[in-house]
């Protein structure tokens, strides 16, 4: 079991995942703009978060402007923003009233306002603001903070799904963040014990029944995933420039997208911008079947445990890919826009 497709086993074990929906239409309808993103941080003058600030999203297009508030690293976030013409205005106790240059936000645009580009000066005090430019560090690092809010049904971690296809590439930082984030969260833990008992009870692999196997098949399963996930979706793509994520299409026709989301675990796209052999993905499969045989039974060790390992993982990863284009994706979304 590996975590990047974690999201997808869980779901399978979840009431109400298997539903399918089939609609005809007569005549196609015309597309609606894909709606974009704004996102922010508050800092005082110091540069330091303002938590609790009162954000409102302006636009001669909106009846009543939209509110979020600060959290307590300052972040902010307006998701589902319709394509048009916004001014985002700040306020929070104790700090004068700021708002912002025209933000002209496009079709499926992740507008960012961030750090010290967006500032509440102190009361009394006149702060000249500059338009917002982030650098692409900074960009990278926002747009994690958005993923690593992406939850299944609210609770199961989905956070190695990039829905801007444009995203900034990661820093080796943000590479091993999102790796440590899906490995020590709560959910992955409590999906593991359930895997074990699976396992367990089909007394496989061939460790003894009871708790010393119960204990035994938990440690294996959670190396498994730490193992591939550091990999595959850390360590390599650091050394290599690559981009562990996977970048959602939505778009094309139904094959089109099946072939892309199918093809995902042997092609990834660079820190470059450029499509490339997924060479991190494939290694940290690789390298977690193989270092498996130093601690599964001596009667599963070698190198059908390995081939084995690494097929099974592989297509794991291509079937997810597919549950993330077509089903998973919705489900997300959902959660978010229902926080």
């Amino acid at each position: 079991m590996k975590w990047r497709g974690f999201a997808l086993l869980l779901c399978l074990c979840a009431p109400g995942t298997s539903k399918a929906q089939t609609q005809q239409t007569l005549l196609p309808e015309a597309p609606r703009p894909q709606p974009g993103i704004i996102v922010g941080t508050v800092t005082d003058v110091n540069n330091d978060p303002v938590p609790g600030a009162t954000v409102a999203l302006e636009s001669p297009a909106l009846e009543d402007p939209h509110t979020a508030v600060s959290n307590d690293n300052g972040f902010f976030e307006f998701k589902a923003v319709e394509p048009g013409t916004y001014r985002v205005s700040v306020s929070a106790e104790g700090f004068a009233s700021w708002t912002s240059p025209t933000v002209v936000l496009k079709p499926g645009q992740y507008a960012i306002l961030t750090g010290s580009k967006l500032r509440i000066a102190e009361a009394l005090t006149t702060v000249t603001v500059a338009p917002p430019i982030a650098s692409s560090e900074e960009i990278a690092a926002e747009q994690v903070k958005v993923e690593e809010q992406q939850r299944i049904f609210g609770f199961i971690p989905n956070f190695y799904v990039a829905y801007n296809s444009d995203a900034a590439a990661l820093t080796p930082k943000l590479k091993f963040k999102l790796a440590a984030k899906v490995s020590f969260d709560p959910v992955t833990i409590i999906g593991v014990a359930v895997f074990a008992g699976i396992d367990q009870a089909g007394n496989t692999p061939n460790y003894p029944q009871g708790a010393k196997g119960y204990g035994e098949r938990y440690g294996a399963i959670y190396a498994d995933g730490l193992t591939d996930i550091m990999v595959g979706g850390a360590i390599l793509p650091s050394l290599l420039h690559q981009d562990p994520r996977y970048f959602y299409k939505g778009t094309g026709t139904s094959k089109s997208r099946a072939l892309y989301a199918l093809s995902r675990p042997f092609v990834c796209k660079g820190d470059n911008g450029q499509w490339q052999p997924n060479y991190s993905t494939l290694g940290g499969d690789l390298a977690s079947a193989a270092i498996a045989n130093a601690y599964y039974p001596a009667s599963n060790r070698g190198p059908g445990l390995l081939l084995g390992n690494f097929f099974i993982d592989t297509g794991q990863r291509a079937f997810a890919n597919l549950a993330q284009e077509f089903i998973l994706s919705k489900v997300t979304r959902k959660a978010k826009n229902q926080n």
